[in-house]
Parts: C-alpha cells; structure tokens; sequence
C-alpha cells in the first residue's frame, strides 16, 4: 500500500495544521513541501514506535529535490536563504522530528563547506551534491576527542571513532570535525565519501527520542585523507564562527515545531474525541473553560517563541550576507539566537507535555503516538544546556559584551 493510500483522510482532505493558526507560505515550493510532509505523516507514529532507520523516508527527501536549497545556484542549487529552511524544518518537525533533523543537518554540512572550503573544494563537492544528488551526514561532535588525525608521508590518517553521528548512516559523504590539539581554533573539517575504506558507521543510536536520526557512532580505522579532502585552510574569524549559530537555530526550529505539532494534535483530539469531564456542566470537551484556559496559555507559550526564532534568522542571515562580518556583529546574531532557543525550548516542553491535561487519560493510548513530542524535544534540548545561555544574555546585560564563539555559541 502507497504512503498516500495509508494517509488518514483528514490528512488528504484538510490542510495538515489548523490553517488559521499554521498557516503554510513557502512560495512556489509549498507545494513540495506539503506533499513531503504528508508523506512522511503518513507512517511517523508507527516509524517512531519501532525506531531504525528510515533508508525509505529519506529517499523521499532526496527526491523531494529539498536537499540543495542552501547550494548556491553557481553550483546548481537553489541559494535559498536561511529563514525559509529554517521554516522548512520547523514545518516538517512538526510532522517528523527526526526527517526534519536529517533535512536540516543536510543544509549545515553544506554551510561548512561554504564557511571552511576553498573555492575549488566548494565547486567540487557542491556540483556533485546536485548533480549525483548527495545526502550528507555528520561525524562533528566537538566534544567528542577519540579520533585523531595524524599526518602521513603525503597524505594523513584517521582513527577512533565519533558519537552523536547524524545522518551518517546511509549518507554518501560525511563532513567529519577533529580537534589536532588543545586549542579551541585548532579544530579542522574533513570531506570524505563514506564508502571510504576502513569507515564504519553503527546503527546504535537508542535515545528515546529523536529516534530516527541515525546518531549513532562512526568508527575510523587507517582511513586515508588526501590533503584535498581537508576544508581549508581557514583560520577562525567571526565568519567562520558562524556554523555555531545555524546549528543552534535548526535546534530551535526542532523544539518548534514539535510545539506546533503537539498543539495541532491536540487541539483535534479535543475537539474530535474529547469527553467533558462530569463536574464541568457542559457536553462538550471544547467548552470546558478550564481546558479553553489551559489551550490558552499553551498557546502564548508559542505565539510568544515564534517571533524570536524568526528574527534570529533574519539576524543571520543578514549576518551570512556580509562580506567582512564583525566580532561585534557576530555576538549580537548569537544573542538573539540565545534568546529565540532558550524560550523554544521552554515552551516546546511545556507544550508538549501539557497537552495530555486537556486531551485526557485516553490520549495516553500508544497508538496515538502524541508522547512522542515531548521525547523529541526533552532529548534535543540536552544537546548543551539552556543555562548557559541565559548567563550568556545575564552577562551581557551586566557587562555589555556577548557571548565568546564556541562550538555552541
């Protein structure tokens, strides 16, 4: 049976979202996208439920012709700008976190190329990601200092292994991130196709949550790295320190729309099979002023996270567009990235758990996969702790000066 046939039909005769709420603009692509969301709708219960990995859902982000919208049109791609896939991915997080995850990672390992590349390591790998239609993984993992790259007579060396890996399994190139030493600016990105001889990538990625986005480890035994297949060189600069923050802002766009999904699901579970609780006096479930109360602030918890992710990404993308960015200017685009994540992330888990006080003890049922949200956000948002970037706009209420680039900054 076809994705189609097994959509419910208020999933092929309704908009996915409350229109009036979530209302869909992606311009002459919303269509593509409302398709890929429907297709991956589609099973993302039952695909959450048994986990894996999902070769068969990401192939219809392949074919969605999605993957090379940060591609710059030189080398054959669309040159979208950044706050339409981060809107991209909001939209399809609120669907299927894990699709969502992968289709933004895509887009992060092309913008370092774009940030770490030299032009004809840019033309090179990026004509081939359009042209033989590459999906692209990640072996980053800034805190993760078990791999090691050593030099060679003419060539170099990779061995150890990588965690938190997503996209690699099933990925045809992989951008990988090795510290050569102590020093925070002497990290380096590495291209590599992943069929490399002595590359290894596991399927053992278990969190609960987030659980198709094969996170799993790579593993490097003598691999061979041509001095082609380093990024660079390119030493750090406010520029550079950019990939911080187009990571961290895909992070907020995944907490949202796990919100926006959650709240969409429940608003039509109450709506739809809801039972008015006895002492309430009224017949239907959508008239308890209790429930309409709790939808409510539910509801301000997001309206009042959405405007803070999309001027963050206005922010950076304005950031992006500058030929010679400034430290300065760099730290108020991490700023305001800080401010959009941290309300996400708080409102997303109050969201997403709170739902089950208006639906009921029979939304619970594990058919429903409604639980899946809040597992999705609660493990995303432990990538690196909120707390930290609240003492990061603290002190910079205090002192007047932003936050240092890090790997998470």
């Amino acid at each position: 049976m076809s994705l189609e046939a097994r959509l419910h039909p208020s999933l092929r005769d309704e908009p996915l979202f409350a229109a009036h709420l979530f209302p869909v603009d992606f311009g002459s692509r919303t269509a593509k996208v409302e398709r890929l969301a429907r297709r991956l709708a589609a099973s993302a219960v039952e695909r959450d439920r048994t986990g894996g990995s999902p070769q068969a859902e990401r192939e219809l982000l392949r074919d969605s012709g999605l993957l090379t919208l940060a591609v710059p049109q030189q080398y054959g791609g669309q040159g979208v700008a950044w706050p339409e896939i981060y809107r991209i991915t909001r939209y399809l997080a609120a669907v299927d976190s894990s699709l969502a995850h992968l289709f933004a990672f895509q887009h992060l390992q092309v913008a370092t190329l774009l940030l770490f590349g030299n032009p004809d390591q840019q033309r090179h790998w990026l004509t081939r990601t359009v042209q033989e239609r590459w999906f692209w993984g990640n072996a980053t993992n800034g805190r993760d200092s078990g791999l090691t790259l050593a030099p060679r007579e003419e060539h170099y060396e990779l061995n150890g292994s990588k965690s938190f890996c997503s996209g690699a399994l099933g990925a045809d190139a992989l951008v990988i991130g090795v510290q050569r030493s102590k020093k925070p600016e002497d990290r380096v990105f590495i291209v590599l196709p992943s069929q490399r001889e002595g590359l290894a990538v596991n399927s053992d990625w278990d969190g609960f949550g987030q659980r198709q986005t094969d996170s799993g480890t790579v593993q490097f035994e003598q691999v061979f790295v041509d001095a082609s297949e380093l990024l660079g060189p390119v030493g750090p600069s406010p520029r550079t320190t950019l990939r911080a923050c187009l990571s961290q802002l895909i992070l907020t766009q995944l907490y949202l729309g796990n919100a926006q999904g959650a709240l969409d699901a429940a608003l039509r579970y109450t709506r739809e099979q809801s039972r008015a609780w006895p002492a309430s006096g009224v017949a239907n479930a959508s008239d308890d002023p209790f429930i309409q109360q709790r939808y409510g602030e539910l509801w301000l918890r997001y309206r009042s996270a959405l405007p803070l992710a999309e001027h963050a990404g206005q922010r950076l993308q304005a950031a992006w567009e500058k030929p010679a960015l400034t430290a300065a200017e760099r730290a108020e685009v991490a700023l305001a990235i800080s401010e959009a994540k941290v309300v996400a992330v708080r409102a997303a888990l109050d969201i997403t758990s709170q739902i089950f006080e208006t639906m009921g003890a029979r939304a619970t049922s594990s058919r429903y996969g409604f639980d899946r949200f809040w597992r999705n956000v609660r493990v995303h948002s432990l990538h690196d702790p909120i707390d930290y970037k609240v003492r990061d706009l603290g002190h910079w209420l205090l002192s007047g000066q932003g936050p240092q680039p890090s790997l998470y900054s």
